[in-house]
Protein backbone atom coordinates (compact mmCIF):
# COMPACT_ATOMS: atom_id res chain seq x y z
CA UNK A 1 0.00 0.00 0.00
CA UNK A 2 1.58 3.51 -0.62
CA UNK A 3 0.08 6.79 0.80
CA UNK A 4 1.20 9.96 -0.95
CA UNK A 5 -0.89 13.03 -0.62
CA UNK A 6 0.47 16.79 -1.33
CA UNK A 7 -0.72 17.39 2.78
CA UNK A 8 1.27 21.11 2.22
CA UNK A 9 -1.14 21.91 -0.46
CA UNK A 10 -4.37 21.35 1.99
CA UNK A 11 -5.17 25.02 1.87
CA UNK A 12 -6.21 25.05 -2.17
CA UNK A 13 -8.02 21.64 -1.37
CA UNK A 14 -10.32 22.47 1.24
CA UNK A 15 -14.11 22.24 0.51
CA UNK A 16 -15.25 23.93 3.46
CA UNK A 17 -13.51 26.48 5.39
CA UNK A 18 -15.38 27.05 8.42
CA UNK A 19 -13.93 29.44 11.54
CA UNK A 20 -12.90 26.52 14.41
CA UNK A 21 -13.41 27.12 17.94
CA UNK A 22 -16.87 29.04 18.56
CA UNK A 23 -18.97 28.46 21.75
CA UNK A 24 -17.28 26.23 24.67
CA UNK A 25 -19.79 23.40 24.24
CA UNK A 26 -21.30 21.05 26.53
CA UNK A 27 -22.67 17.18 26.01
CA UNK A 28 -23.30 16.99 22.56
CA UNK A 29 -25.10 14.28 19.68
CA UNK A 30 -25.46 14.75 16.33
CA UNK A 31 -27.82 12.40 14.08
CA UNK A 32 -27.96 14.74 10.79
CA UNK A 33 -31.69 14.76 10.89
CA UNK A 34 -31.40 18.50 9.75
CA UNK A 35 -28.30 20.35 8.58
CA UNK A 36 -27.64 21.80 11.77
CA UNK A 37 -24.75 24.08 12.38
CA UNK A 38 -22.65 22.58 9.92
CA UNK A 39 -21.60 24.54 7.07
CA UNK A 40 -21.84 22.34 3.71
CA UNK A 41 -21.37 23.91 0.02
CA UNK A 42 -19.88 22.03 -3.14
CA UNK A 43 -17.49 22.70 -5.88
CA UNK A 44 -16.11 20.85 -8.66
CA UNK A 45 -13.90 18.14 -6.67
CA UNK A 46 -16.04 17.31 -3.65
CA UNK A 47 -19.50 17.67 -2.22
CA UNK A 48 -20.36 17.76 1.50
CA UNK A 49 -23.99 17.47 2.04
CA UNK A 50 -26.67 15.82 4.85
CA UNK A 51 -29.13 13.89 3.18
CA UNK A 52 -31.17 10.90 4.62
CA UNK A 53 -30.21 11.32 8.05
CA UNK A 54 -26.26 11.20 7.26
CA UNK A 55 -23.43 13.77 6.52
CA UNK A 56 -22.20 12.83 3.35
CA UNK A 57 -18.69 13.34 1.98
CA UNK A 58 -18.11 12.70 -1.86
CA UNK A 59 -14.75 13.05 -3.47
CA UNK A 60 -14.95 13.49 -7.01
CA UNK A 61 -10.80 14.29 -7.98
CA UNK A 62 -8.06 12.15 -6.98
CA UNK A 63 -5.55 13.62 -4.28
CA UNK A 64 -8.48 15.28 -2.89
CA UNK A 65 -9.93 16.25 0.65
CA UNK A 66 -12.57 17.80 2.15
CA UNK A 67 -14.56 18.49 5.39
CA UNK A 68 -16.97 19.62 8.02
CA UNK A 69 -16.48 21.71 10.67
CA UNK A 70 -18.86 21.72 13.65
CA UNK A 71 -18.07 25.32 15.26
CA UNK A 72 -18.07 23.97 18.95
CA UNK A 73 -15.19 24.15 21.14
CA UNK A 74 -13.85 21.13 23.71
CA UNK A 75 -10.82 20.53 25.53
CA UNK A 76 -11.26 17.42 27.14
CA UNK A 77 -13.80 15.11 25.97
CA UNK A 78 -15.14 11.52 24.54
CA UNK A 79 -15.62 11.32 20.64
CA UNK A 80 -17.40 8.12 19.05
CA UNK A 81 -18.91 8.71 15.29
CA UNK A 82 -19.89 6.14 12.64
CA UNK A 83 -18.28 6.37 9.56
CA UNK A 84 -19.22 4.16 6.51
CA UNK A 85 -17.54 3.49 3.16
CA UNK A 86 -20.28 3.65 1.06
CA UNK A 87 -18.10 3.44 -2.65
CA UNK A 88 -15.31 4.20 -4.76
CA UNK A 89 -11.64 2.63 -4.16
CA UNK A 90 -10.45 1.09 -0.96
CA UNK A 91 -7.23 2.97 -1.31
CA UNK A 92 -8.84 6.17 0.63
CA UNK A 93 -8.62 8.09 3.97
CA UNK A 94 -11.33 9.16 6.51
CA UNK A 95 -12.04 10.17 10.08
CA UNK A 96 -12.30 12.69 12.58
CA UNK A 97 -10.39 16.45 13.21
CA UNK A 98 -9.88 17.38 16.93
CA UNK A 99 -8.75 19.78 18.89
CA UNK A 100 -9.07 22.31 15.53
CA UNK A 101 -7.50 25.99 15.46
CA UNK A 102 -7.83 26.83 12.50
CA UNK A 103 -8.07 24.99 8.95
CA UNK A 104 -4.66 24.73 9.29
CA UNK A 105 -3.44 23.26 13.04
CA UNK A 106 -5.79 20.25 14.52
CA UNK A 107 -5.01 16.98 14.98
CA UNK A 108 -6.52 13.79 12.31
CA UNK A 109 -7.30 10.34 13.40
CA UNK A 110 -7.37 8.58 10.27
CA UNK A 111 -8.11 4.93 8.87
CA UNK A 112 -8.40 3.79 4.92
CA UNK A 113 -10.79 1.14 3.26
CA UNK A 114 -7.82 -0.95 3.24
CA UNK A 115 -7.56 -1.39 6.91
CA UNK A 116 -4.40 1.10 7.67
CA UNK A 117 -4.68 3.75 10.43
CA UNK A 118 -2.53 6.75 11.25
CA UNK A 119 -2.77 9.73 13.89
CA UNK A 120 -1.09 12.85 13.55
CA UNK A 121 -0.27 16.66 13.94
CA UNK A 122 -1.07 18.87 11.30
CA UNK A 123 1.28 22.29 11.94
CA UNK A 124 -0.01 24.50 9.21
CA UNK A 125 3.01 23.45 6.86
CA UNK A 126 4.25 20.10 7.52
CA UNK A 127 2.57 16.74 9.19
CA UNK A 128 3.90 15.31 12.64
CA UNK A 129 2.78 11.77 12.43
CA UNK A 130 2.43 10.55 16.20
CA UNK A 131 3.20 7.26 16.49
CA UNK A 132 3.25 4.43 12.99
CA UNK A 133 2.43 5.95 10.07
CA UNK A 134 -0.22 4.00 8.13
CA UNK A 135 -0.68 0.77 10.08
CA UNK A 136 -2.32 -1.83 9.02
CA UNK A 137 -5.24 -3.12 12.19
CA UNK A 138 -7.69 -5.89 12.25
CA UNK A 139 -10.13 -3.98 14.35
CA UNK A 140 -10.75 -2.00 10.58
CA UNK A 141 -13.74 -3.56 8.52
CA UNK A 142 -12.11 -2.60 5.11
CA UNK A 143 -14.40 -1.74 2.67
CA UNK A 144 -17.85 -0.48 2.59
CA UNK A 145 -18.65 -1.08 6.01
CA UNK A 146 -18.97 0.87 8.87
CA UNK A 147 -16.42 1.61 12.01
CA UNK A 148 -16.99 3.26 14.88
CA UNK A 149 -14.19 5.80 15.69
CA UNK A 150 -13.65 7.04 18.88
CA UNK A 151 -11.01 9.92 20.15
CA UNK A 152 -10.20 10.21 23.97
CA UNK A 153 -8.56 13.81 25.01
CA UNK A 154 -7.60 14.27 28.64
CA UNK A 155 -5.22 17.04 28.77
CA UNK A 156 -1.66 15.86 26.54
CA UNK A 157 -3.12 12.16 26.28
CA UNK A 158 -4.90 11.15 23.20
CA UNK A 159 -6.12 7.83 22.93
CA UNK A 160 -7.92 6.54 19.40
CA UNK A 161 -10.17 3.44 19.17
CA UNK A 162 -11.68 1.44 16.28
CA UNK A 163 -14.46 -0.60 17.26
CA UNK A 164 -13.79 -0.69 20.17
CA UNK A 165 -9.92 -1.31 20.08
CA UNK A 166 -7.15 1.31 21.11
CA UNK A 167 -5.20 1.19 17.80
CA UNK A 168 -2.80 4.38 19.55
CA UNK A 169 -2.78 6.98 22.15
CA UNK A 170 0.11 9.78 22.26
CA UNK A 171 1.32 12.35 24.48
CA UNK A 172 0.94 15.47 22.83
CA UNK A 173 0.66 19.24 24.53
CA UNK A 174 0.69 21.28 21.25
CA UNK A 175 -3.50 22.14 20.64
CA UNK A 176 -4.79 21.57 24.34
CA UNK A 177 -8.45 22.91 22.98
CA UNK A 178 -10.53 23.41 20.00
CA UNK A 179 -13.17 22.31 17.47
CA UNK A 180 -14.27 19.04 15.87
CA UNK A 181 -14.19 18.17 12.05
CA UNK A 182 -15.43 14.95 9.92
CA UNK A 183 -13.46 14.67 6.61
CA UNK A 184 -12.80 12.40 3.90
CA UNK A 185 -9.68 11.84 1.23
CA UNK A 186 -8.50 10.24 -1.81
CA UNK A 187 -4.89 9.56 -2.84
CA UNK A 188 -4.68 7.94 -6.34
CA UNK A 189 -8.20 7.48 -7.56
CA UNK A 190 -11.05 9.56 -6.69
CA UNK A 191 -14.65 9.01 -6.81
CA UNK A 192 -15.01 7.74 -2.99
CA UNK A 193 -18.27 8.89 -0.79
CA UNK A 194 -18.04 8.50 3.12
CA UNK A 195 -20.92 8.84 5.40
CA UNK A 196 -21.17 9.66 8.66
CA UNK A 197 -23.73 9.24 11.68
CA UNK A 198 -24.41 9.38 15.24
CA UNK A 199 -21.55 11.83 16.25
CA UNK A 200 -21.47 11.57 20.31
CA UNK A 201 -19.35 14.38 22.22
CA UNK A 202 -18.62 14.28 25.99
CA UNK A 203 -16.71 16.69 27.54
CA UNK A 204 -14.21 14.83 30.35
CA UNK A 205 -13.31 16.52 33.71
Amino acid sequence: MMRVKLWGLMALLLLVLTACGGRESSAWKETFDAPGDWHLSSDATAEIVVQDGYLHVHIFEMEQIAWAAAGRTYDNFRLTVEATQVSGPDDNEYGVLVRMQDDQHFYAFSISGDGYVRAARYDGTSWLVLGPDWTFYDAVKQGRATNILEVEASGTTLIFRVNGMQVAQVEDKTYPKGDVGLYAGTFSEGDVVITFDNLEVTPLP
